[in-house]
């Protein structure tokens, strides 16, 4: 028996997005997906041959796997895409569950964990809380606000895409790859290993100043050289998508094939960080396909791979030989171990820095990361990245580690402060899922209905009695990128992954202009 399809929703209604037809998986791939991620993975990992204690913090740390493992489940099953707490339950999964659970199954760590293990048993059971408190703000998130004020919300002013401002940004990320690649020395530097890279920038912006002064502009360059690219893509891309007029029109993609071939090279997993290229990848398969469940499910489980297969097997293509470089044991485990997969030892070494007599910096710290523009030379006092101040706290030769998001909430507010910081950050992504899943679906209702021939306002945006021909939401552009980012913030530290957001903040503000009431709403 078949059923109908309803009826397409009207453009002019508050709710066009609930009518959006329910893709879900079939029992046969339902059932292992989940068994995989709740039940299989984790006790495959937790019943493997290693010298680990089978204390509190392993069974802390399990209960995390299973935890986030159902999580994640229940985002890839979804009807609707939830971007942003996807990649959150992605990251935990991997970083704050699997790859913890390997390290305390053989007993090693990525960076020593100094304090008792009293501590870690107390980072693995913050953790965990801090999963349950991002649940619990994306539950409250759900709370629909009075009709009134919905009907407020829908003549509220929507940030679109300005077609003009938008090709000024293609200039700006014309000019600041080329620049990059300029100081750097050519295409080819971008090939080689990262430490060859990384070299090339510090001695590109090394010089009379000094080290601080460095490694801001070090920052600096590359943030310029990559952040306007990626940005220019993926409006490009969105615009692609939405509009039939624009895929016509042989500027635009002319465009885009410049713009990609540009990230190619500034933006190629070779050269730049793993975690920045997890930004790049899922930003551009959600904004290329953002209605697509096959392509959200596809990413999710990409991701897991990339991140327990790829990842640990990619050092020796991105680092010269040394010797100094430990060597893999042959356990299959071992790579978890010897990765930067070190955020819940440093959650514990946090802990043990804070009982030493450091104490609470009580927004202190978090207040140097939004302030993070701010030189040190007119705030002498400015506080240190987190991940710094705990490595050179503990004596380690290379200070720069990472500082996760409970680390920080932890340092700044103590738990209380952290149970309610992740209730925030929860309540923020679902709201933010939300208005995106609305605004595409609008968008794509927009492509299926509108006739695709009438032209739009002298912006591009859209205009009464016809479709929307330009580049479209902003939103439809930031959520997927801030999901794909959220690496990074994650991983932490918040300070410098700073750098890089005021750049795409810059951008984007560059790009957006308002429209208010039905001249918001797609045609």
């Amino acid at each position: 028996m078949t059923v109908p399809a309803p009826p397409p929703a009207t453009l002019t209604g508050v709710r066009v997005a609930e009518t959006a037809p329910r893709a879900v998986l079939s029992r046969a791939l339902t059932v292992p997906l989940v068994l995989g991620l709740v039940a299989v993975l984790p006790g495959a990992v937790a019943t493997a041959p290693g010298p680990g204690p089978h204390d509190t913090a392993y069974w802390l740390q399990l209960a995390t796997c299973a935890y986030a493992g159902t999580r994640l489940a229940a985002m890839v099953l979804t009807a609707r895409r939830r971007l942003i707490q996807s990649a959150f339950w992605l990251f935990v999964y991997i970083a704050m569950g699997i790859a913890p659970l390997a390290q305390t199954v053989l007993d090693a760590t990525p960076t020593p964990v100094v304090g008792p293990r009293a501590d870690t048993v107390l980072a693995t059971a913050l953790v965990l809380a801090g999963l349950v408190a991002f649940d619990v703000g994306a539950v409250l998130a759900r709370h629909r606000p009075p009709l009134r004020s919905r009907l407020h919300e829908r003549h509220r002013p929507a940030a679109t895409v300005h077609r003009p401002r938008l090709y000024l940004l293609v200039a700006v990320a014309l000019v600041g790859s080329g620049l990059l690649v300029v100081r750097l020395g050519g295409p080819a530097v971008f090939f080689s290993n990262r430490q060859e890279i990384s070299e090339s920038v510090a001695g590109a912006t090394a010089g009379a100043g000094a080290e601080a002064a460095s490694e801001a502009g070090s920052a600096f360059l590359r943030g310029f050289g990559t952040v306007p690219a990626l940005l220019a893509l993926l409006f490009l891309t969105r615009w692609l998508v939405t509009s039939r007029a624009a895929r016509r029109r042989p500027l635009v993609p002319l465009l885009w094939l410049a713009m990609f071939g540009l990230n190619a090279v500034v933006n190629n997993p070779v050269s730049n960080p793993r975690y920045w290229f997890l930004t790049v990848l899922f930003s551009l398969l959600f904004t290329a396909f953002p209605r697509s469940p096959v392509m959200y499910r596809a990413a999710l489980a990409l991701g897991v791979a990339i991140a327990l297969v790829v990842f640990p097997f990619a050092d020796k293509f991105r680092y010269e030989e040394g010797a100094d470089r430990p060597q893999p044991s042959g356990s299959l485990l071992e790579p978890l171990t010897m990765k930067d997969y070190d955020q819940t030892g440093m959650l514990a070494n946090t802990i043990t820095f804070v009982g030493s007599g450091e104490g609470h910096s009580y927004g202190r710290q978090l207040t140097g990361t939004v302030l993070f523009f701010v030189p040190r030379s007119v705030w002498t006092g400015k506080p240190h990245d987190p991940g710094t101040r705990v490595g050179q706290w503990m004596g380690m030769p290379y200070p720069n580690l990472s500082s996760p998001l409970w680390a920080e909430l932890w340092l700044d507010f103590g738990p209380l402060g952290m149970a309610l910081g992740f209730a925030g950050v929860g309540y923020a992504a679902a709201r933010a899922d939300r208005r995106y899943a609305r605004r595409t679906e609008e968008e794509g209702a927009a492509r299926d209905a509108g006739e695709a021939g009438k032209s739009g306002g002298p912006d591009g945006s859209g205009g009464p009695g016809g479709p929307v021909e330009g580049p479209g939401s902003v939103l439809a552009v930031v959520v997927p990128l801030v999901a794909g980012y959220s690496f990074i913030l994650l991983r932490g530290s918040l300070l410098q992954g700073m750098g890089r957001v005021g750049i795409a903040v810059v951008c984007v503000l560059l790009v957006t202009t308002f429209r208010r009431g039905r001249e918001s709403q797609p045609r």
